[in-house]
């Protein structure tokens, strides 16, 4: 812990709990507002569960999004082991789209993965794979490998040591039935306590376009559940 990056050991020393065990899952309830491109003035509500297992460097997110007329959309999107997964169906029943292990896919699953570590905390410690490099006393270099996958994200602290944002210049956005990289960042705040760890119960993501930030999701965290710990960390 303590070669780590100054403001990535603050981090952990703020949010673990004490005893610092690793976390085997986490079982979150979101719900939020969201729009299907960054230039859409349509926001969308959803509901969502996300199981997050960092043994398997994977999350599922399970949500239901709201469209007029009381129909619904349900959207499976996953990481797992690098393998990125979407499936869209049409009142949870009626296919409507899927995509599995593109590239595109798998390394924005996992780019989402490792910005969702800020709600398992754990996952992002170098026993789960992350290797830390310096930036500044408020910023870090998170990398995450996995099979031949590597992604990295830019990990900005408050002078408390809580994550208040992530940013990396190029994650694929699916846009007009085509991908494109463009900037993409995470901001975090109204951060809270479960279990003992400390967690930011809001979220909102974006991407820059013509240089602005178009925010296309944001959410809470209406309860969470750490229901695995394993042993203690080593030092």
């Amino acid at each position: 812990m303590a070669a780590l990056p100054p403001p990535v050991f603050r981090y952990f020393t703020r949010v673990l709990p004490e005893g610092k065990h690793l976390i085997g899952k986490v079982v979150m309830h979101q719900s939020g507002m969201l729009r299907t491109t960054p230039k859409s003035g349509k926001w969308l509500s959803f509901d969502a569960q996300e199981t997050v297992v960092p043994a398997a460097r994977g999350f599922v997110w399970n949500a239901r999004i709201k469209l007029p007329l009381g129909v619904h959309v349900r959207v499976l999107y996953s990481s797992i082991a690098g393998i990125g997964s979407g499936r869209l169906s049409l009142l949870s029943v009626l296919p409507l789209a899927a995509e599995k292990g593109t590239p595109e896919l798998n390394a924005g699953a996992l780019y989402r993965y490792l910005a969702e570590a800020v709600w398992c905390p754990t996952a992002l410690l170098p026993q789960s794979g992350v290797k830390w490099t310096a930036i500044d006393n408020h910023s870090a270099l998170a990398t995450l490998c996995v099979n031949d996958l590597c992604v990295s994200l830019e990990f900005r602290f408050t002078d408390t040591g809580e994550v208040s944002s992530i940013y990396t210049p190029g994650r694929f956005a699916r846009i007009g039935g085509e991908y494109r990289q463009l900037p993409w960042e995470g901001h975090f705040d109204d951060y809270r306590v479960m279990s003992g760890v400390r967690f930011p119960a809001y979220g909102e993501v974006g991407w820059y376009v013509d240089e602005r930030l178009e925010i296309v999701w944001k959410g809470e965290i209406q309860n969470i559940q750490y229901d695995v710990f394993f042993g203690p960390l080593k030092k």
